[in-house]
């Protein structure tokens, strides 16, 4: 079976890791999921990922984070933009997601930033997936 979005499949993968309280998660490598889970190790969303290599594609281990109390860091994942359809935001129309607690990660032409980096940038790009 082909997949149409590999990047929702494996975002789906994590919520349900985050939803079933794992301690790390393997899902398919690519430079766009590499590039999320760098950033969401950087933001203190995860706490850390290994890129482990197979004869195919090769696979991302992500270490999951929870407070102390068994709740876990990363609350919300979700896709934005869909191969079906993209959500383009230009740099005026970039702004803070809940209030600075979240964070969205948008593809641009200097590649994968925050919206706080897009703002100091003053660049848009593709809305790819908000995080909280």
């Amino acid at each position: 079976m082909s997949v149409s979005d590999l990047i929702a499949d494996q975002l789906t993968v994590v919520r349900n890791a985050v939803r079933a309280g794992k301690k790390t998660v393997t899902i398919k490598r690519s430079k766009m999921l590499e590039g999320i889970a760098g950033i969401a190790k950087r933001e203190g969303f995860i706490s850390n990922y290994k890129a482990i290599e197979d004869k195919k594609q090769g696979l991302l281990k992500l270490y999951l984070k929870y407070e102390e109390d068994g709740t876990p860091v990363l609350a919300h994942i979700e896709r934005v933009s869909t191969p079906g359809r993209r959500q383009y935001v230009p740099a005026s129309k970039v702004s803070i997601v809940r209030g600075g607690i979240g964070l969205a990660i948008y593809s641009t032409n200097r590649g994968l930033l925050t919206e706080k980096e897009a703002i100091e940038q003053k660049i848009g790009g593709e809305l790819v997936c908000r995080i909280w």
